[in-house]
């Protein structure tokens, strides 16, 4: 486990740490102070290299965070923290990003677990309206930047009701060639990781990827039960408990789709994330946009069996009838 910075100590003659937010086994997330802009609160992301690695060895990792933070930091999407730094520290590197205030999903998703209840569908449902948004962008990216650690700890809610997917350290790029080259080392967290990502960079992953860890997050959310892992599931298929059993204030249409996304194999997932969007909540998204006026109902609407239709029928030529009678006589 790599050493972590003291509190106190400024980095760059500008970012002075606060306090350690997260930790990893290739270094730690510090809360910093931007020194030179006063008030500013940002995230610094550390990777810390090994003292073994040959020298030629450790340039091609300094080069190739270079080139990656430098991709990073164009990324500019509401629901992604802004890269807007990157520099390197002896045998370590720092990505500098916007500090998201607020609480993480699965902070929220325990207090309603605590309670004995679900998180409300319908807002779960507005998440991922935004989470898919998020991944969407990034996905369409040139060449496309895979996540490969999506989990409710790295979704956080701001004050505003705006969600940011964190943590950049498990990105990967898709090179033309097919080949994932990573940006930062990492696997994944098994609970949400498919079975190819298990490999690390020898298994070849790609948008389908984030597409199950993102299926496995909603199903954690939505029944407060972590989802069965991908190597589990594999040797006993039965394993994985449908959500509705769970929570059944969970829709059918939401239950399949988050069953289709977790798929174990990737062809039988949805192949891109609007293709996911769509099957959990079509074109509407229903927090994030005004609900549009409903349209006035018509005659058809307000009787629609045909018995229904028979008995006003039979009303309307009693009252065509009565009125001649009564204008005849």
């Amino acid at each position: 486990m790599p050493t972590p910075i003291e509190p106190g100590i400024i980095l760059r003659d500008r970012y002075k740490i606060t306090r350690i937010i997260g930790q990893g086994g290739m270094g730690s997330i510090y809360l910093a102070e931007d020194i030179r802009l006063e008030g500013r609160q940002c995230a610094l992301k550390e990777v810390q290299h090994e003292s073994s690695l040959p020298e030629d060895t450790l340039q091609q990792a300094r080069d190739q965070f270079l080139r990656e933070a430098q991709i990073l930091a164009r990324l500019d999407h509401p629901n992604l923290p802004k890269v807007s730094d990157f520099f390197s520290d002896e045998n370590r590197e720092y990505l500098v990003m916007d500090f998201v205030p607020g609480e993480d999903l699965r902070t929220l998703m325990l207090e309603a677990r605590r309670k004995k209840i679900f998180l409300a569908g319908r807002e779960v449902l507005g998440w991922s309206v935004q989470i898919a948004d998020a991944l969407d962008y990034m996905h369409r990216q040139d060449p496309p930047i895979l996540h490969r650690d999506i989990k409710p700890s790295n979704l956080k809610l701001t004050p505003s009701g705006l969600i940011k997917l964190v943590d950049f350290g498990l990105v990967k790029l898709l090179a033309s060639e097919e080949m994932t080259i990573t940006i930062l080392q990492g696997r994944g967290t098994a609970l949400y990781t498919p079975l190819e990502q298990y490999g690390g960079d020898t298994g070849h992953t790609d948008v389908r990827s984030d597409i199950y860890a993102f299926g496995a997050t909603l199903y954690h959310l939505l029944t407060n039960t972590a989802p069965v892992e991908a190597r589990e599931r594999f040797l006993r298929p039965e394993s994985l408990i449908p959500p509705r059993q769970i929570n059944p204030d969970i829709s059918v249409r939401t239950e399949r789709a988050i069953l289709w996304a977790l798929n174990l194999h990737p062809d039988e997932r949805p192949q891109n994330i609007e293709e996911f969007r769509q099957s959990l909540v079509g074109r509407v998204n229903p927090v994030n946009q005004p609900r549009q006026p409903l349209p006035k109902p018509s005659l058809a609407d307000l009787v629609g069996t045909p018995i229904d239709r028979i008995l006003v029928a039979f009303a309307i030529l009693l009252v065509i009838v009565s009125f001649l009678v009564t204008t005849l006589y």
